[in-house]
């Protein structure tokens, strides 16, 4: 996976929480059978700013945890047009997820378990999201997302 990861935040991300991200999502990819150059980023924050993008893009006025932004959507209106040959060629890029360090600590603690598997936790649901699965859209589909996430997370060895 070509995967680009943007650390804007403060004091920034240790090295080895870097290299567990680009694992985890490269094992995620493979896990779900992804092409080698599927392309995606993640950024890192602190609260205050992505609460100024969850009040922006979703209308909520408070920090969150992890928001996805996916380049290719059901229903978008215009579709590109290509050839098959042309298409081959362009790696496809999913998206991108923007995550909080403040919220990966707050989130760890009260739910006593490591920093590294809320931080796994919270990428591998924001490359769910990217990869079209919605936990919001109703009961089973939470179902469906969640499996998925724990399967995944549990396959890697990042266990509660």
């Amino acid at each position: 996976m070509d995967l680009a990861i943007i650390d804007q935040s403060q004091p920034g991300v240790p090295a080895e929480q870097i290299t567990l991200v680009e694992k985890i999502l490269n094992y995620a990819g493979d896990y779900m059978k992804l092409p080698a150059d599927t392309e995606m980023s993640v950024t890192f924050v602190n609260n205050d700013e992505i609460q100024r993008f969850n009040r922006e893009y979703r209308g909520l006025d408070k920090p969150t945890d992890v928001i996805s932004f996916a380049i290719e959507e059901d229903g978008d209106d215009l579709p590109l047009m290509m050839d098959e040959e042309m298409a081959e060629d362009l790696a496809k890029n999913i998206g991108d997820i923007i995550v909080s360090v403040d919220k990966i600590g707050e989130q760890a603690e009260y739910l006593e378990h490591s920093y590294e598997r809320e931080l796994g936790f919270l990428v591998v649901h924001g490359f769910l999201h990217l990869n079209g699965y919605d936990h919001m859209r109703s009961d089973e589909d939470e179902k469906i997302m969640f499996d998925l996430q724990r399967e995944i997370l549990d396959a890697y060895g990042l266990t509660r």
